[in-house]
């Protein structure tokens, strides 16, 4: 007898192999073509290897999972599943999420894209909501409509710390750049939805920090404050580059919301690529119950 549903998602998500493994999912591994040279997050390509190149100044572009790979996975799949409910990044911040769904018509009803807006630690999230609204019953029909209509309750804030990567990707100017790294100003970015924007900057890391934490506070005490009260909003944060500094922020975190339990992993090469190594992120995700 068939599975009813598998549940895809892609290397953004920050949701290794391994981790795939064990919660009975798979992940797209997402190209990267380095000094013209291809390679798959996670299978030919470690994150120690990644910062390792990015620090020597290699040519780095980011790509997406070719049509061929994504329905080579999708039709190994359905042999032994009803349905499929696939998660891609953002559609704001990558176009694998119009190619699926564009290549989901080729398999009548079978495959289903979730265009819910979601990044790195939110995107996990989202998986995780998914395996429960599967084990729950639901069809891979619902599960998309129920994640596309909770898209906004998610919410990141990131610090960099440098701008040189920002400038490299044409984000800001050069000027502006050169201005930041003067004065030690540290952007802090938000994702609400699809874009990465601009939310403030400061003077120092430990003010980005803080001005984050406030951030999140205000979107607890706002925004999500009933999700909150539910006990249904995760929080969680991520970095790019040191472990040692990652665990700090975590520690930080834990003794600013008391009562959450921080699930932290590096964010996606995908976004580091544009922000490069030294950045920390917070992030808010309601958890989607099944009713």
């Amino acid at each position: 007898m068939k599975n009813k549903i598998a549940i895809v998602t892609d290397s953004n998500s920050g949701i290794t192999q391994s981790q795939a493994k064990k919660l009975g999912i798979s992940v797209l591994p997402m190209p990267f073509y380095i000094n013209d040279e291809l390679f798959y997050e996670d299978f030919t390509l470690t994150q120690e290897e990644f910062y390792q190149k990015l620090e020597e100044e290699a040519n780095i572009s980011t790509s997406q999972p070719s049509p061929a790979e994504v329905m080579e996975l999708w039709e190994k799949l359905l042999e032994e599943n009803e349905e499929i409910v696939h998660i891609p990044m953002s559609s704001g911040l990558s176009n694998s999420c119009e190619t699926a769904m564009v290549l989901a018509q080729e398999y009548h009803g079978r495959v289903h894209v979730v265009n819910n807006q979601r990044i790195s630690v939110t995107q996990r999230q989202s998986v995780l909501d998914a395996m429960n609204l599967a084990n729950a019953g639901k069809t891979g029909a619902e599960i998309r409509e129920i994640l596309e209509k909770e898209a906004h309750e998610s919410s990141i804030y990131i610090t960099l710390e440098t701008l040189k990567y920002l400038k490299k990707g044409g984000r800001i100017t050069p000027a502006a750049a050169a201005l930041g790294t003067v004065l030690n100003l540290k952007p802090v970015l938000q994702i609400q939805g699809d874009k990465l924007d601009a939310f403030s900057k400061a003077r120092g890391k430990k003010k980005a920090k803080s001005i984050m934490i406030q951030a999140m506070k205000d979107d607890l005490e706002g925004r999500f404050k009933a999700f909150q009260e539910q006990g249904v909003l995760a929080l969680e944060a991520a970095y790019t580059g040191t472990e040692e500094e990652a665990e700090e922020w975590k520690k930080e975190l834990e003794e600013q919301f008391p009562g959450f339990e921080i699930y932290m992993a590096p964010l996606s090469l995908s976004v580091a690529c544009h922000i490069g190594p030294g950045a920390l992120a917070v992030a808010a995700t309601k958890i989607v119950e099944a009713e």
